[in-house]
């Protein structure tokens, strides 16, 4: 059984998804990031970054526990554990690699800039907006070139880039961003979004993730929910 440290957000729905795309049993442990929970002294002997998701495996390389943080590494070694969703080939595996690294240097981190100044800031910035809502259609565009050479991002079949970059395009309208401009892309979000893994991924942790203010929302984890190996 797998301990996952987590919350409802893109980055903790990546590893959510791969999770259920695998058939691994886990237990999600809510870290509620809204109420300052990944800054508490326990979460750091397992993340030491304050970031989620975080995993801790009972069962790692050799025989013994592992803790593993940040999202890109935990894909990865997951795909590694089960061999699947990471081409075994060498051209085939640097194909999704560099598109994981695509998520992890850029989708990420600018939409999430998007994300908090279109959102959350308190004060309106025209300047930040249009930058990072201009650099979220850049990102779109990239995205929009590959999968019209492409069926997924890393090539013929589905993988971890794909599950890496999909969350992060689920609000894609909050993004400034329209969807039926980018027609090949829409078809693969659609693709990925039916997978019955995804839905189960994306609903992992969904009904605890309450606005900060909140009194119960500033308990720092709830009762961890267990997911069975399907």
């Amino acid at each position: 059984m797998i301990d996952v440290y987590s919350w409802a957000t893109p980055n903790g729905h990546k590893v959510h998804i791969l999770l259920e795309e695998c058939g691994l049993p886990y237990r999600a442990h809510p870290v509620n990031i809204g109420a300052g929970a990944q800054f508490r002294p326990e979460f750091l002997t397992i993340s030491p970054n304050n970031k989620i998701p975080a995993i801790r495996d009972p069962e790692g390389p050799d025989g013994h526990a592992i803790t593993l943080f940040e999202s890109g590494a935990i894909l990865l070694y997951l795909a590694g554990k089960t061999g699947r969703f990471l081409p075994p080939d060498d051209r085939g595996r640097y194909e999704v690699l560099q598109w994981l690294m695509f998520q992890m240097g850029g989708v990420g981190p600018m939409l999430g800039q998007n994300h908090h100044f279109r959102l959350y800031a308190p004060e309106k910035i025209p300047y930040a907006i249009d930058r990072y809502t201009n650099e979220a259609k850049r990102l779109y565009g990239v995205i929009e070139r590959r999968l019209a050479a492409s069926p997924w991002l890393g090539g013929e079949d589905y993988s971890i880039a794909d599950i890496a970059i999909w969350p992060w395009l689920r609000n894609w309208e909050k993004q400034g961003i329209t969807l039926s401009d980018h027609p090949h892309l829409e078809r693969w979000f659609t693709a990925v979004g039916s997978r019955p893994a995804v839905q189960r991924g994306i609903a992992v942790l969904a009904d605890l993730r309450k606005p900060a203010h909140d009194a119960q929302s500033r308990e720092v984890l709830f009762g961890a929910q267990q997911y069975a190996k399907r």
